[in-house]
């Protein structure tokens, strides 16, 4: 599903030149919840903006789904956002005065969905996360929790091919967190793909596979985590 390969993100500043990733390469197979950990400046949100389609590398190669991601043009690019990514961000990013109902539609819209249709599907997945009776509420009138189930039923209505989600729990209360990771995880058993950035490490563990990134290089990659949350 995914795979990149040696690649890097170098960024330049009139004189000052930042390596943010170095020589980075790995797969992420269908069907795998994967979490991505490292401190302040390790190069992990770099990495996040390059699978999203948000940032191009530097060098080397990235492939989503079989398509070459730096060979795209910015239409492309906007194209495979919106058809095979579905993004959940720390701060929910909804439309403020918009229903819930209405902010699930939304990626339907730009993709030309007609209007009964999306709505039947932003109907379906809103029921998925448990929000059947908060469909006409405004961001403002839902909890962090439950802003953050909208965001999550808003990024599967197209389908995609992976979750990318960005420090997910990162605005919300402890035991709101530990629902949502519960709905991650009954979709990745469901077959969803995703990837998730987080500094949390309990966070983490809900994952089946941890990348440890520092100065912008991978430290530590695999599974051990779930063998020590078993020992626990």
């Amino acid at each position: 599903m995914i795979q990149i390969s040696h690649v890097s993100k170098v960024y330049k500043n009139e004189e000052i030149e930042t390596i943010a990733l170095s020589d980075i390469s790995f797969k992420i197979i269908a069907g795998e919840f994967v979490a991505i950990m490292g401190p302040s400046g390790s190069g992990k949100s770099t990495l996040m903006h390059i699978l999203g389609a948000l940032d191009l590398p530097t060098g080397g190669t990235y492939l989503l789904d079989g398509e070459n991601v730096g060979k795209l043009k910015d239409d492309e690019l906007a194209d495979i956002r919106n058809r095979k990514i579905g993004f959940v961000f720390q701060a929910f990013n909804l439309l403020p005065r918009t229903s819930a109902l209405k902010n699930v539609t939304l990626p339907m819209v730009y993709a030309g969905v007609p209007k009964e249709e999306r709505f039947e599907i932003a109907k379906k997945f809103l029921e998925m996360v448990g929000l059947s009776d908060r469909m006409e509420h405004t961001p403002s009138q839902l909890s962090g929790g439950q802003q953050q189930r909208v965001a999550i039923a808003r990024s599967l209505v197209m389908n995609p091919a992976i979750l990318l989600a960005d420090e997910p729990t990162g605005n919300i209360a402890t035991s709101q967190a530990e629902e949502i990771m519960a709905i991650f995880q009954k979709l990745n058993e469901k077959g969803h793909t995703i990837v998730m950035i987080t500094h949390e490490p309990n966070i983490a563990e809900h994952a089946k596979r941890i990348i440890h990134i520092r100065d912008g290089k991978i430290i530590e990659d695999g599974r051990r985590h779930k063998q020590l949350r078993a020992k626990k």
